[in-house]
């Protein structure tokens, strides 16, 4: 158990849940974080950070964080280090209501307080992010977003979920690159529901341009579990090629108006700047590139970097996930 934090006398009651924050940082992420889990100490009651860095980033964290929430290394290792991690941090939870959450999620009191609700009802809760500050990457990837929300909801870097189903499921692979769809699928591959409420907004950081350049190949690769989804991506340079540039600017015309459609959904225009849906054009061009490179990397390179490796599946098929459930529960039997 976590440090008791102290609370004002009249502030607000803590609220009953688990939040874990997986974390595997190359630099002392404590002066950017400290002050996030000090409010969160104060609105959660049980605050996890499964700590993957190495041992003297570890330390470092361990002095500014232990007196706050409760800090702690892996307890297993996963090819998807962030799969470890969260895997740990479920399983240690105190609570049935765990919010999973990045290093650059920021959740604020009515949100959480909205995640717990519904996990209430639900075993997997998929809110919506949005990007502040807005530099220009950031609004290159809300064209993505965007476009999402037209397409089943985004995907997000945080996700509610309900600590008995996960167990029972035995946990999700550690062995994939989209751990968050897999983690999806898992869970209603046992029988569990999933809600996208596409009104629930928590804010984002952006990564660094850096980093945001070199995910474009990882992005694309997540489509090989989104079989659909992937040819629709691969089919646009072929559709350019013939069609030239009246094909580019039909394909570009109803990106931004898709994306306006997602900008404008479940009160998205308090969140999303005007503009945002003009980058989604860029986005597809974007995807249309990377996603031959991501289909390269599959056939001839044994899978797309990760980590120092390679990681070949992107995530396991809803249909697979079925199976090894009906398996688990007639081995149970």
């Amino acid at each position: 158990m976590r440090p008791l934090s102290s609370h004002p006398a009249n502030s607000p009651p803590v609220l009953s849940g688990t939040y874990v924050l997986p974390i595997a940082a190359r630099t002392s992420q404590a002066r950017l974080l400290t002050g996030y889990l000090t409010r969160l100490a104060r609105m959660v009651e049980d605050v996890i950070v499964v700590d993957g860095s190495s041992p003297d980033i570890f330390d470092d964290h361990a002095a500014a964080w232990g007196s706050i929430v409760r800090h702690m290394p892996p307890a297993r290792r996963t090819r998807n280090g962030k799969v470890g991690n969260v895997m740990t941090g479920i399983e240690a939870a105190i609570h049935e209501r765990i919010i999973v959450a990045d290093d650059d999620v920021r959740y604020r009191r009515r949100e959480i307080q909205r995640m717990l609700d519904l996990l209430d009802h639900h075993a997997v809760i998929r809110p919506q992010n949005y990007f502040a500050p807005l530099p220009w990457h950031a609004r290159w990837d809300t064209g993505r977003s965007l476009l999402n929300r037209v397409a089943g909801g985004d995907w997000p870097g945080t996700l509610g979920v309900q600590q008995s189903t996960l167990i029972r499921a035995g946990g999700y692979s550690g062995d994939v690159l989209f751990e968050n769809l897999e983690m999806v699928r898992t869970i209603r591959a046992i029988g569990g529901t999933e809600a996208v409420p596409l009104d629930l907004y928590v804010a984002r950081r952006p990564p660094h341009a850096r980093h945001f350049l070199s995910q474009r190949v990882r992005q694309a690769y997540d489509e090989w579990a989104r079989p659909a989804r992937f040819a629709a991506q691969l089919a646009l340079v072929p559709v350019i090629l013939v069609g030239a540039v009246p094909a580019a600017l039909s394909i570009a015309a109803a990106a931004v108006l898709a994306a306006e459609v997602g900008r404008r959904r479940s009160g998205g225009c308090a969140h999303y700047s005007k503009s945002s849906p003009l980058w989604a054009a860029l986005w597809i061009a974007e995807r249309s590139v990377t996603s031959w490179i991501a289909l390269a990397e599959g056939l001839f390179n044994g899978g797309v970097r990760y980590r120092g490796g390679r990681l070949r599946r992107a995530a396991s098929s809803a249909r697979a996930l079925r199976l090894r459930m009906r398996q688990r529960a007639a081995g149970e039997s």
